[in-house]
């Protein structure tokens, strides 16, 4: 448990970008405040390239896209030459043409089965993470890389594109990032033992990666 979890992941983030590496970001308030801090530590990112781990189907600018906020806490302060390759996903063109393009994008430049080298994921309340839901289909898909969701299972409720579990299982490092009370119930479901199955956090256990799991004393409430 870290009081805040934010804080370990800053140097895990920046030793990351200094190698060059393929790094998955996520949304969420407390990855910005990692953001935050990598953009005022004065490290390089310019041999990294940023991929993203989901999506809101809105324009780039929208307060609600994943993109957005990642530019507006970490990239665009930056100075201009050492700022990463930033591979985003376009949410403005729907959930097939924006998962479409986006799996093909991956494809050619990590290959089919992209060894991600950091890959962070935030956890919903309902155990969901990226924007695979407990109740959606999308949850159980294993032949695309890259998956529409027309309907969230959360809000907000608009569509939205997800890595789906293989890709985000093919990272040589993943780390959840989850606080708060609101998240201890899907703590739980996700890291439990046993796990519940119908989370879809669950099966993110990378079997040729490490799986770190960084969380505040709320959050990890109800894991005995």
């Amino acid at each position: 448990m870290e009081e805040d979890p934010a804080a370990p992941v800053v140097e895990i983030l920046l030793d990351a970008a200094r190698a060059g590496g393929h790094i998955v970001l996520t949304g969420g308030s407390t990855p910005r405040r990692a953001y935050e801090a990598c953009a005022r530590a004065g490290v390089s990112w310019s041999a990294a390239t940023v991929w993203f781990g989901d999506e809101r189907c809105v324009p780039p600018g929208d307060q609600r896209s994943n993109y957005g906020m990642a530019e507006g806490a970490l990239l665009s302060r930056l100075p201009e030459a050492d700022r990463p390759r930033a591979m985003r996903m376009e949410g403005e063109l729907g959930p097939e043409t924006g998962a479409a393009n986006y799996e093909s994008l991956v494809r050619e430049h990590v290959g089919n089965e992209p060894r991600w080298d950091l890959l962070l994921l935030g956890l919903g309340p309902d155990a969901h993470t990226a924007s695979l839901f407990p109740t959606k289909p999308e949850k159980v898909e294993r032949s695309r890389l890259i998956v529409g969701v027309e309907q969230a299972g959360w809000d907000p409720q608009v569509p939205r594109i997800s890595m789906t579990l293989p890709c985000l299982n093919a990272a040589r490092r993943v780390i959840f990032l989850v606080t708060g009370p609101d998240k201890a119930d899907a703590m739980k479901r996700a890291f439990g033992d046993p796990p519940d199955p119908e989370s879809p956090a669950a099966h993110v256990r990378p079997p040729a990666g490490e799986l770190l799991v960084l969380c505040d004393a709320a959050a990890a409430g109800e894991l005995g």
